[in-house]
C-alpha cells in the first residue's frame, strides 16, 4: 500500500520506530538511523540483567523489515550524508530533541525549506512549545504519570503501579502514524508536506478522552472502584470455577439485568427491586456482586461462556499472555506474525492492528524483512546517495561510521 515512499528514522526506543516500523509492514522503504553504538533499546534485556534469553523480541518487532544505516551525528561529514539521506526521503520521523537536530541542519525550518513536500514527524514527550518542550520524557513519564493515566486507571486508595512496557509508546506510534498518513493525503492535493507533532503527553490525554471531557465540563471524574464499588456491578469481573476470572459487560439499552440473570439461572434477580434500577443496583452493589461471586464460582469459564452466549450478553475471559499466545480467534484475526531472523529461522512476534486483506486471500500488512543489524546497510545506502569508495573511507577514516 505505501511502495515507493521512502522514510527515514532517526529514533530510539519504541514510539517513533513503531509508526516507521507499520509503514514498513505497509510496504514503504524504510531506513533506520542510528548512532555509531546501536539504538539504545538494543541493550534493553543486558540492561535489566536478563538472564538465558536470546535475541531482542521488543528491537525486532518495531524495526523488522527496515534497512540500517549507523552514522555519528556529532560528526560533520555524518551530519552531511544524514541530511542528504533525508532530503532523498518522502517522510523523516524523529524522536530526537529539537536542539540536536537543528545543530545538524535537520531541524523543520531548514528542511521544509529546502525540500517542501518532505513530510517531517516529530515525536516529543511533552510537545514542541512550552516551557517544557525540551523536557526527555518516556511513556512511564509522560503518556502514564503526567497525563493522568496511572492516577485514573489506580482503584481509589491504591498505589500508582508501573505501565508496561511500550504501551504508551506503541498508542503514541499509532497516532504519529495517524498523522503521517494524513500529511501524505493532503500532498497528493497540495504538493507539499507538514510538520507532524505527536507527544506522549497528548497521546496519554487522548486516550482517557472520554473521562478527561467528564472532567473539564463538570470539574470532577469519578474514581476507578474495586469491585464491590463499581458505579454498575454488573460491569464487573468474576472468578470462576476453574480460577479464570471473566469480564462481564452490559448494553447501554433494553433488558440491562435479565439476560444475564436468565443465563445464571436466576431469573428472579432482575426482579427484586433491590437490583431493579441503575441506581439500586448501585445502591447495593455489594450485595449484589456477593450473590454473582457466588453463582459464578459454580463452573468453568467454558460452561458460562456457553451460557453467556445463549443469552447474547458480552462478555471475555481475563486471559493471561501465555494464553493470548495460543487464542484461536487472535491467530484468526491476523494478531500473530513471523518475523525472519536473517538466518535462515523466524520467530512469532505480532502483527500490526490493522489488517489489510487482498482479493486474493493473502494480506498488504506483512513483514518485509528481519530488524537489521547495526549499520547493516550502510555502505549500500551511501552509495545510493552518491558516496563512492573514497567517499565512504573518508568517512570512515573521520569517524563518521564504522
Amino acid at each position: 500500500m505505501l511502495e515507493g515512499i521512502r522514510v527515514v528514522e532517526l529514533a530510539t526506543y519504541i514510539a517513533a520506530p513503531a509508526a516507521a516500523g507499520i509503514m514498513a509492514d505497509w510496504g514503504a522503504e524504510v531506513i533506520k538511523v542510528e548512532p555509531l553504538q546501536g539504538d539504545a533499546i538494543r541493550g534493553m534485556f543486558k540492561n535489566v540483567s536478563a538472564a538465558n534469553v536470546e535475541g531482542n523480541p521488543i528491537f525486532d518487532m518495531d524495526n523488522r523489515g527496515k534497512r540500517g544505516l549507523a552514522v555519528d551525528l556529532r560528526n560533520p561529514q555524518g551530519a552531511e550524508a544524514l541530511k542528504k539521506l533525508v532530503l532523498s526521503a518522502d517522510v523523516f520521523i524523529t524522536n530526537v530533541r529539537p536542539g540536536g537536530l537543528a545543530r545538524a541542519g535537520l531541524d523543520w525550518a531548514t528542511l521544509h525549506a529546502e525540500k517542501p513536500e518532505l513530510i517531517y514527524a516529530s515525536v516529543t514527550g511533552y510537545g514542541l512549545t512550552g516551557e517544557e518542550k525540551d523536557r526527555p520524557g518516556f511513556d512511564m513519564a509522560a503518556f502514564w504519570a503526567r497525563s493522568g493515566v496511572a492516577n485514573l486507571t489506580a482503584p481509589k486508595g491504591s498505589e500508582p503501579f508501573p505501565l508496561r512496557v511500550g504501551q504508551g509508546d506503541h498508542t503514541t506510534g499509532l497516532a504519529t502514524l495517524n498523522g503521517i498518513l494524513g500529511a501524505l493525503f493532503e500532498r497528493t492535493r497540495t504538493g507539499k508536506g507538514r510538520l507532524i507533532e505527536a507527544s506522549l503527553l497528548r497521546t496519554g490525554i487522548y486516550s482517557i478522552a472520554s473521562d478527561m471531557a467528564i472532567q473539564l465540563r463538570y470539574g470532577r471524574i469519578a474514581s476507578t472502584k474495586g469491585r464491590t464499588e463499581a458505579v454498575n456491578a454488573l460491569n464487573n469481573f468474576f472468578q470462576c470455577a476453574c480460577g479464570t476470572w471473566l469480564c462481564l459487560l452490559t448494553r447501554h439499552s433494553g433488558d440491562i439485568f435479565g439476560p444475564i440473570a436468565r443465563a445464571i439461572g436466576r431469573p428472579e434477580l432482575a426482579e427484586d427491586e433491590r437490583f431493579l434500577t441503575a441506581k439500586s443496583r448501585r445502591a447495593n452493589a455489594e450485595v449484589l456482586v456477593t450473590i454473582l461471586d457466588e453463582e459464578f464460582s459454580k463452573h468453568d469459564i467454558a460452561e458460562w461462556g456457553r451460557r453467556l452466549d445463549e443469552q447474547d450478553v458480552v462478555w471475555a475471559p481475563v486471559q493471561t499472555l501465555a494464553q493470548v499466545a495460543e487464542d484461536k480467534q487472535a491467530e484468526a484475526a491476523g494478531v500473530f506474525v513471523e518475523i525472519p531472523d536473517g538466518e535462515g529461522g523466524s520467530g512469532k512476534s505480532v502483527a500490526g492492528p490493522v489488517r489489510l486483506p487482498n482479493e486474493d486471500g493473502t494480506t498488504e500488512d506483512k513483514v518485509r524483512g528481519p530488524a537489521p543489524a547495526i549499520g547493516q546497510h550502510t555502505e549500500e545506502i551511501l552509495r545510493e546517495l552518491g558516496y563512492d569508495d573514497a567517499g565512504i573511507a573518508s568517512m570512515r577514516d573521520a569517524g563518521a561510521i564504522n
